[in-house]
């Protein structure tokens, strides 16, 4: 590269036009650039408008998993779980090859989630006091607390996707999802880029950790005994949360679409499938005004997800489809969560406050200076059954009479907190 030339040095010619065989860079015309900035003008005016609402969001989830019928066969066990609460989502796939060590491999993927989902009721709830210790202060930190509380042996890759409302830029409120992986689970959000009645387009993507990029060994969060590993030390672990976590932060507004799933999702199925799917079930409105999605619908969104990922191991006329690691894809438990992005209101206030300080008044209370639950303690039982009938009819109110909350308790992959097929 020829260096600028000095004062009173000779000028250095440029090279002929000729000699150029390809422009990296194109003139762009008067015509396209104005209608290039129409459309941008456009895009800049829905997002401002959608800035300016300065509202706190949550999310509207749910989640459905399935084992696959060929590792039923197998005798494995579902070691996949799944979390849709308002504030964090998420996914872990636990390693059933565990099971041959005589190990649950579905427990540490179970518990690491229920103690993420106390953590964010208690720290990232809009409009709840919290108190310096319960501070927010991102997902690996919270992901490394949750780790630290739990005692299930077993090993497990780990998605979170966590709401944070607490962030302001030119002092208005802009709320941002910060999300965490650890192995080969993934996020796909969607958005509306060209308002309302446009369909939904992918506009973030998370990649898959994987060791030396093998399907079959992603990164793992793990907490194992001699039976796997005489040397093994909880340091190591919180190293992989420290160091081994993918971070990122993402603006979020009302509307967006957070697709997490397991690799049984993501190794089966091409992002523009999953598009595709997303955009034949979830049809824009008519107006411009956001209508949240029922979750009826968000649960046959995530059931036609790992239909469809299924389907890609079976042969169909004695040819496999193709998938994103080759044909036929991979035979494996298949989890996902669907979730909307939807204004957090007075109603999710009141019922996730019950919920809260019931969950807190179980764990720190006794009754009589005993348990709940006992045989000797069934006017204890009564009340604790009060309050859970008070929380569903709190929750029955909040739906009113045309629509299911997006955390109704009607079946059990559908029920607040840890979501468990």
């Amino acid at each position: 590269q020829a260096s600028a030339p000095t004062k009173g040095s000779p000028r250095v010619p440029r090279a002929n036009f000729q000699d150029v065989k390809r422009s990296p860079t194109f003139m762009v015309g008067s015509a396209q650039q104005r209608g290039m900035l129409e459309q941008f003008q456009k895009r800049e005016q829905h997002f401002t408008e959608e800035y300016q609402k300065n509202k706190p969001l949550c999310f509207s989830a749910r989640a459905y998993q399935q084992t696959h019928p060929a590792k039923v066969r197998m005798g494995y066990k579902d070691a996949d779980a799944t979390l849709t609460s308002p504030m964090l989502l998420g996914v872990c796939d636990g390693v059933s090859q565990l099971e041959e060590f005589n190990m649950d491999p579905s427990l540490l993927p179970q518990e690491i989630l229920r103690i993420c989902e106390e953590l964010a009721m208690l720290q990232l709830m809009p409009d709840m006091p919290v108190s310096p210790q319960d501070a927010y202060r991102g997902p690996i930190s919270l992901l490394k607390e949750a780790y630290q509380a739990s005692e299930s042996f077993g090993s497990t890759t780990v998605l979170l996707a966590a709401l944070d409302n607490g962030t302001r830029i030119h002092g208005k409120l802009h709320p941002m999802i910060a999300v965490l992986s650890i192995g080969d689970c993934e996020l796909l959000m969607l958005r509306r880029t060209n308002g309302r009645p446009s369909d939904l387009e992918a506009v973030f993507h998370t990649e898959m950790q994987r060791i030396d990029y093998n399907v079959q060994t992603p990164l793992q969060l793990a907490r194992v005994d001699e039976r796997i590993d005489e040397d093994f030390d909880e340091s190591i672990a919180l190293e992989v949360i420290e160091k081994g976590s993918a971070v990122h932060c993402v603006s979020a507004y009302e509307g967006d679409i957070l697709i997490l799933g397991s690799d049984g999702v993501f190794d089966n199925l091409f992002l523009d499938e999953i598009v595709e799917i997303c955009n034949e079930i979830l049809r824009p409105g008519k107006t411009v005004d956001f209508v949240p999605t029922t979750p009826a619908i968000l649960s046959q969104v995530a059931q036609r997800i790992v239909k469809d990922s299924h389907a890609k191991s079976d042969a169909k006329g004695g040819q496999f489809l193709d998938t994103p690691i080759g044909k036929g894809g991979k035979v494996d438990d298949t989890s996902v969560v669907v979730a909307e992005i939807v204004e957090w209101t007075e109603a999710h206030k009141e019922i996730w406050s019950q919920v809260r300080q019931k969950r807190k008044w179980k764990s720190v209370l006794s009754c009589g200076g005993m348990q709940c639950g006992g045989a000797a303690t069934s006017s204890c039982s009564n009340a604790c059954q009060a309050d859970d009938d008070e929380d569903r009819r709190a929750k029955a109110k909040s739906r009113g009479p045309e629509h299911e909350s997006e955390y109704s308790e009607s079946d059990d992959e559908e029920k607040p907190g840890c979501s468990i097929a």
